[in-house]
């Protein structure tokens, strides 16, 4: 797997386990010239003093590359106005993966590079979503993933060889848990995590960092007022702001309420279930609000229609087909549906629930008049004497059919209780 040898190589580093051992790695076996790249998708303090360690460690730059503003405004928005998870999942790992792709491409080939590693496992679905995101912008482009073919085969044995090359590192052998953070999410997985019996430890002070368990959340509840344009969130209880500062906002406020703490058993890509436990409080509730707000503005056929394909939508970001003609021609159909989904949400957040108070929008379909229990001058009762004949005639042409047969034959058509 290591014959072939490259002059330069562009590395995906986050700073983390995998990419930390990386550079040196990558410098012993290939004798290549090691440039790092990082996106920034609201890592935050992550990325204090990445460029110090990377360069310490052997590579010979470092770029760190600001996508938040795209990363929220072409990712996580249309993915959100889709309605789209994957097993209750929001994805936070699974849209940010393609960004950095993107950039990491751009970056190899204004440095003349001969191939990108990553430091993604051969059990994961990073492989697949860097690798897809890849193909889509340097089909030719070599990829080198270690961890199908390296001596460092365990996260023990990674630490080890961190420990052996004075690589700084801020985890140890008993707080190795796999963790991913973005401004959208952070993900835990292993350790005690790999077995389902295992309460996940969401009490246990540090394990949290976006926010409290529902326990230690307050004991009175929070109110929020978002505002859409479009589907697109502009505005938090009526102050306008960035998607990006939107976000944290309701980040700090879902986090504070123990709002959007998910413990799952997912189906990977790659066939096998593995357990993680995420953190989204605030993709949490603009999800919440973005579907209360389309149940009015959103006709039954759409709006139904569109719950069938979030689920296909969900499954081609997880599966790391962002860069699709399939993806992209289901987008340029929610933006369609998104064009009357404007107005007001009010939730109230209260120890990890969040309750719907209020919606309103220029563009409501709901009628008072027409859904009124009391009197009202729109709505003809009679009309459903007709309505339900016709509807119901395929199920009485069935049951004369069903009675004839049986008087004839002695035996009707079957049962369909």
């Amino acid at each position: 797997m290591m014959e072939k040898k490259y002059g330069k190589v562009v590395l995906a580093y986050s700073g983390g386990l995998d990419t930390s051992v990386l550079i040196p790695w990558l410098k012993e076996h290939y004798g290549c010239e090691v440039i790092a790249v990082s996106g920034d998708v609201g890592q935050g303090t992550e990325l204090d003093g990445l460029e110090e360690k990377a360069i310490k460690t052997g590579a010979s730059k470092l770029y760190i590359v600001d996508l938040k503003k795209e990363f929220v405004d072409d990712y996580i928005i249309p993915t959100m106005q889709a309605g789209a998870s994957y097993e209750k999942y929001l994805l936070g790992t699974s849209f940010a993966r393609p960004i950095i792709a993107k950039k990491i491409v751009e970056i190899a080939k204004k440095e003349g590079a001969d191939a990108i590693c990553h430091g993604c496992t051969g059990k994961g679905n990073d492989q697949v979503r860097f690798e897809l995101a890849i193909k889509a912008f340097a089909p030719d482009m070599d990829v080198i993933a270690p961890w199908r073919f390296w001596e460092l085969n365990s996260r023990e044995k990674e630490i080890e060889y961190a420990e052996k090359h004075n690589i700084p590192l801020k985890i140890s052998k008993e707080t190795n848990y796999s963790k991913d953070k973005n401004l959208w999410h952070l993900s835990h997985e292993g350790l005690d995590l790999e077995n389902p019996s295992n309460e996940a430890p969401i009490n246990r002070p540090g394990f949290l960092e976006l926010g409290v368990s529902p326990e230690n959340a307050p004991d009175t509840p929070a109110y929020v007022k978002i505002h859409f344009e479009k589907g697109v969130p502009t505005a938090v209880d009526g102050e306008e702001m960035d998607s990006v500062a939107l976000i944290e906002k309701l980040n700090a406020l879902g986090g504070a309420n123990g709002i959007g703490i998910l413990d799952l058993v997912e189906n990977r890509l790659v066939g096998m279930k593995s357990r993680g436990v995420y953190e989204t409080p605030g993709g949490t509730i603009l999800y919440a609000a973005h579907e209360k707000l389309e149940e009015i503005t959103l006709d039954r056929d759409t709006q139904h229609y569109k719950q069938q394909m979030a689920l296909r939508f969900g499954e081609l970001v997880y599966n790391g087909q962002w860069y699709t003609p399939l993806r992209k021609a289901m987008s340029a159909f929610v933006a369609v549906t998104q064009e009357t989904v404007t107005g007001d949400v009010i939730l109230k957040l209260y120890k990890g629930n969040i309750i719907p108070v209020s919606v309103t929008s220029p563009y409501t379909l709901y009628s008072e008049d027409i859904a009124t229990f009391g009197e009202d001058h729109s709505y003809n009762q009679a009309d459903s004497a007709g309505f339900i004949n016709l509807f119901g005639l395929p199920i009485k042409v069935r049951a004369m059919n069903d009675a004839a047969l049986e008087k004839k034959t002695g035996k009707g058509f079957p049962s369909v209780e």
